[in-house]
């Protein structure tokens, strides 16, 4: 009993997420559809762009999730790398207090 009402749930929330992706989509389709006029972006040097106002968002929109990864992805690798030094010691400790395969509680970290 517990399981069927298990998929339900399950059934209905993947139903619910994939509704509200199908919003999502409709409504950022709408807005480009209203927002297809030309913009002019101006660079130095008399450089100039032309192109779709929708075009020129979604680019700005991709470089910023770009440049956001980048800088958060800096912390993931500091993180791993300690991570790993940490397990290393780990391991180093318990070779050396004599811990072998049939110990059953290693040290652990405090």
């Amino acid at each position: 009993m517990l399981s069927l009402l298990r998929f339900f749930w399950v059934s209905a929330m993947r139903t619910l997420s994939w509704l509200l992706r199908a919003l999502l989509f409709i409504a950022l389709l709408g807005f480009a559809v209203k927002n297809d006029q030309p913009v002019t972006l101006r660079y130095f040097f008399g450089y100039e762009w032309q192109s779709s106002l929708v075009v020129v968002l979604l680019l700005f929109f991709a470089a910023g999730a770009i440049v956001g990864v980048l800088a958060m992805l800096v912390n993931v690798l500091q993180q791993r790398h300690e991570i790993a030094c940490l397990k290393r010691n780990i391991r180093i400790k318990n070779k050396l207090a004599g811990a072998g395969e049939t110990q059953q509680i290693p040290i652990q970290p405090s």
